[in-house]
């Protein structure tokens, strides 16, 4: 399989709701709207808010963004409302996270990849 291009789809319950979070307070750039839609860049990625939804989010759905500074990031999403749902952490696995949420529910994971991590060093 050969895969062009990726993106993850969310049907929130309030569409209008998401977006403004996803724009506004997350600050993320918009690649395209169209009639139902609107379509973020997600770096390497897109995110799409389309449709509505009716239920209840999964927690087996999960948001993880790479950031290049978390202590920033949190800071700055805090400045613009974001409640911080888990304050920032180095993990067992060293990564550092914070998690926020959007307005459904749906858990975002803020890492950041410390220099001397297995993701950033080339094992060649």
């Amino acid at each position: 399989m050969e895969v062009l291009s990726s993106r993850i789809l969310l049907k929130p319950r309030d569409p209008e709701r998401s977006k403004k979070f996803y724009a506004d307070q997350l600050g993320l750039a918009i690649y395209r709207e169209f009639p139902g839609g609107t379509v973020f860049f997600l770096g390497g990625g897109f995110l799409e808010i389309v449709g509505q939804g009716s239920g209840e989010p999964s927690s087996d759905v999960v948001l993880w963004l790479q950031v290049r500074d978390l202590p920033d990031t949190v800071a700055e999403l805090v400045e613009r409302g974001v409640p911080i749902t888990r304050e920032p952490r180095q993990e067992p696995w060293g990564l550092h996270e914070a998690w926020i949420a959007d307005p459904d529910g749906t858990r975002i994971v803020l890492v950041e990849v410390p220099e001397e991590h297995p993701l950033r060093v080339d094992t060649r």
